[in-house]
């Protein structure tokens, strides 16, 4: 059994190890690489765009890039052409591996496994010593005239090496040209002129074609407008006659149409009178028969409206009577019940009539009682405050008295002297409110000199304080009995010196004189 399984076995197990390598071997290759498989055979098998089979361990994958790359060929400097000027050309080459086998070969050699960029950079150098090698053979003009020209002359020289790495050249494009001396500038220069002179001329050559062009076109214009015309009239003259004919041949034609119209229209006439005065005959007799009709109907629909008019009328009698009888009995439940709300209602407003007296009644009670009370502490208040208040007055008189006994017992003890000084200290302000009207005048305007004796109105009008302090004075004298004047003179040297001033009622030692002499002199 185990033999049998055993030789079964082996077999797939050794079909499944040879699927699994050739499956981990399997590839496919894109359309621009090409896969490069070497090492079991002597010559390699090369895979572009298809897939294939790669032994493992036998066998190696490489890669080869076999789409169109793109390398920036330029001079890096200017270039003498034949007629020795220098140009400096930046070109486009568009190459990619020859793809037949001389050129799958040799490509291998050279750029196996090689990005895009590095094939580029490899190709530079050969392709920009071929562009160099054509610039000194032809001249500047022709450079710039005939671009694809030389763009073709360098693919060609540079075919030649390119093909022994086994790339292939597809284009070559010229994108810019440049002169060391700006020479390109001036021969377009040149050119612009030469075309801006052709173009003038050919432009005024137009103009001529143009002008007589136009006037041959105007000369036909007219010929054909002027035999337009001719033709027209001719026409239009055939045409006046042929409808003059024609009228004629119309109005004999509508003359007998005419003619024939109104006998027709006669006969018709005829007949159509005959058949309105039978149609007229016809319609009065319908017309009987309608109105005998009309009437047998109009009998009909009014016994018909009579007999509904009746049934209706009962009908509505009965509904009338039943109605009212519901109405009435419907109105007797109403009444009996507003009846009974409205003793209901009486009822609940009576008591609560009554719990309003009771409550307005406690609320009057209350309320005399709180009168009572704010009665009793108002009349508590006002007495005690009348009492203090008579309290108040009675030691405000108290003090009052005390205060006025005070001042008698020291107006006693004053004798005349202490008045007159009491006068003396307030004679400043006195003198001060005599002033003070004259200190509020801004200005004064004096009308006349003054009197005969001399003295003018300013003088007049400043003597006016004193004479109103010697007027304070004599009322003083009078009121009092104190000569604030004899007071004054009897502290001067003239009164100490030639007169004995002395005031009845002051003692020794109290008048101004006897106070100066008590004093030390100085």
């Amino acid at each position: 059994m185990l033999d049998q399984i055993l030789f079964f076995a082996l077999p797939a197990l050794l079909i499944i190890v040879i699927l699994a390598i050739l499956a981990s071997g399997y590839v496919k290759a894109p359309p621009d690489v090409a896969y490069i498989i070497s090492g079991y055979k002597r010559e390699p098998r090369v895979l572009i765009g298809r897939a294939g089979i790669k032994i493992p361990y036998l066998e190696r994958k490489d890669n080869l890039i076999v789409k169109q790359v793109s390398i920036d060929i330029k001079t890096n400097g200017y270039i003498p052409t034949k007629d020795f000027i220098g140009v400096d050309i930046d070109a486009v080459a568009k190459v990619r591996v020859n793809t037949n086998a001389e050129g799958i070969q040799l490509a291998m050699k050279n750029f196996l496994n090689m990005r895009e960029d590095q094939i580029a950079m490899a190709l530079t150098d050969s392709l920009q010593g071929n562009m160099r090698e054509i610039i000194g053979t032809v001249e500047l003009k022709e450079l710039c005239t005939d671009r694809k020209k030389f763009g073709d002359e360098v693919q060609n020289k540079a075919q030649q090496d390119m093909k022994a790495l086994g790339i292939e050249i597809i284009s070559c494009n010229i994108q810019k040209i440049d002169d060391e001396k700006g020479l390109i500038v001036a021969l377009g220069q040149d050119n612009m002129s030469k075309i801006q002179k052709e173009a003038s001329i050919a432009k005024a050559q137009a103009d001529r074609d143009v002008a007589i062009a136009k006037a041959e076109a105007d000369k036909a214009s007219n010929d054909a407008r002027v035999s337009a015309e001719t033709e027209i009239a001719q026409k239009n003259n055939d045409l006046a006659i042929k409808k003059s004919e024609l009228q004629k041949i119309s109005d004999a034609k509508k003359a007998e149409a005419d003619a024939a119209y109104e006998i027709q229209n006669q006969e018709q006439q005829k007949a159509i009178q005959t058949a309105t005065v039978n149609a007229q005959i016809a319609k009065a007799e319908r017309e009987a028969e309608l109105r005998k009709q009309e009437v047998a109907i109009q009998q009909q629909a009014l016994e018909a409206e009579i007999n509904k008019r009746a049934d209706a009328d009962r009908y509505a009698t009965e509904q009338k009577a039943t109605a009212e009888l519901a109405k009435r009995q419907r109105e007797a439940e109403a009444r009996k019940y507003e009846q009974e709300m409205e003793a209901e209602a009486k009822k609940a407003q009576a008591e609560a009539e009554k719990y309003q007296q009771e409550k307005v009644a406690e609320a009057r009670k209350a309320q005399a009682e709180a009168e009572k009370f704010a009665m009793i502490q108002e009349a508590e208040g006002i007495r005690a405050k009348g009492e203090a208040e008579a309290a108040a007055i009675q030691a405000k008189g108290l003090a009052e008295a005390e205060a006025m006994e005070k001042k008698a017992e020291a107006y006693q003890k004053y004798n005349r002297v202490a008045m007159a000084e009491m006068m003396i200290k307030v004679l400043p302000d006195v003198a001060g409110k005599i002033a003070e009207p004259l200190s509020r005048i801004e200005s004064i305007r004096i009308i006349g000199g003054g009197s005969g004796d001399g003295s003018d109105g300013i003088a007049s009008v400043a003597g006016n304080v004193p004479v109103v302090m010697a007027k304070l004075f004599e009322s003083m004298k009078e009121t009092t009995g104190v000569d604030l004047a004899e007071i004054m003179r009897a502290d001067t040297y003239d009164a100490k010196v030639t007169r004995n001033v002395n005031l009845s009622g002051l003692p020794e030692g109290n008048t101004p004189s006897e106070k100066l002499a008590a004093e030390p002199a100085e």
